[in-house]
């Protein structure tokens, strides 16, 4: 196991499930269809009378507040990091994503929902070989204490940092060699979303946090977490910001090589990043998924650009 799939994938029949967005506390109906080959991953808004397409790119990021939200023609689609990060963590490339609200649903704050869900539906193999973003030269964002970087190396490879002053998190460092599909699902999937208990009010102020609550998120007080069942891991605040950022990884519209370090990093930070790689053509190769994941053949010049 380990290989880049050498072809593209889609999931194998529809598959759906239902909710509340953790933002809005509004209930959605989520459906995931298998889509053509080069089609991407593509979110649908359906309950607008014409159905709204938002391809999920990062020309499309409409807000990092809290979450990554796309939107095109007055249409937007909130919280979608866990879904994406579960289709890129499992190696995903085109998929139809129908939404019959603003908000995906929030299930248990994680990805493992979602990641059930693909496995349920099965993984479908398409005749259309897979591309790979080949980092070839370090590309670095600094906003103050907060830096995001990635440089050349075989592998997706990771290097995460957070730090918070509160007692039950602190620093926390996660680094993983090589993502592969069953890492994500069995390491980082599951990690759910946090917040802090003196902040709460001031979200739902804001019109944030509103179906949050212990069933689908952690929540720490002043000194500690109040989830009567704990953390599912020590460090499963950095393990949740690495799934987060897989779901915004995910923008770039294929996968990425390299090795990407990540010291205090958030949705807008991840963005950054993803800018960062898109507007400089001349850092990277696209390349055609093999054996060898850092020799593939590289594609034309012309031919990666039109992707973007």
């Amino acid at each position: 196991m380990g290989e880049v799939p050498l072809y593209q994938q889609t999931i194998a029949e529809k598959v759906s499930c239902t909710g509340i967005g953790l933002h809005s506390g509004a209930p959605a109906q989520l459906s995931l269809f298998p889509a053509r080959a080069n089609t991407g991953m593509v979110f649908v808004r359906t309950d607008r009378g014409v159905p709204v397409e938002i391809p999920a790119r990062a020309s499309e990021v409409a807000s990092t507040d809290f979450a990554t939200t796309l939107g095109r023609n007055a249409a937007c689609v909130g919280t979608v990091e866990h879904l994406l990060a579960a289709l890129y963590g499992l190696e995903i490339d085109n998929v139809r994503i129908e939404i019959d609200g603003p908000e995906l649903p929030v299930m248990d704050g994680s990805a493992a929902p979602f990641v059930y869900l693909i496995r349920s539906a099965g993984i479908f193999t398409q005749s259309e070989p897979r591309s790979v973003l080949r980092v070839r030269r370090k590309l670095e964002v600094v906003d103050g204490d907060r830096r995001i970087s990635i440089e050349p190396a075989r592998d997706l490879r990771i290097s995460y940092a957070v730090d918070f002053a509160h007692p039950a998190i602190r620093r926390q460092e996660l680094q993983i060699d090589r993502m592969e599909p069953e890492i994500f699902e069995r390491d980082i999937s599951a990690a759910r979303t946090f917040g802090f208990l003196n902040e709460v009010h001031a979200l739902w102020n804001a019109g944030f946090a509103l179906g949050g609550g212990l069933e689908n998120a952690v929540l720490l007080d002043d000194e500690k977490v109040i989830n009567p069942d704990g953390l599912r891991w020590e460090d499963e605040f950095v393990r949740h910001k690495v799934l987060d950022f897989f779901g915004d990884l995910a923008l770039v519209g294929m996968p990425v090589q390299g090795h990407v370090r990540v010291e205090r990093g958030g949705h807008a930070l991840h963005q950054k990043l993803v800018a960062a790689i898109l507007a400089n053509s001349d850092a990277w190769d696209v390349v055609q998924a093999g054996k060898q994941g850092a020799r593939g053949i590289r594609l034309a010049r012309v031919a990666a650009a039109a992707r973007f």
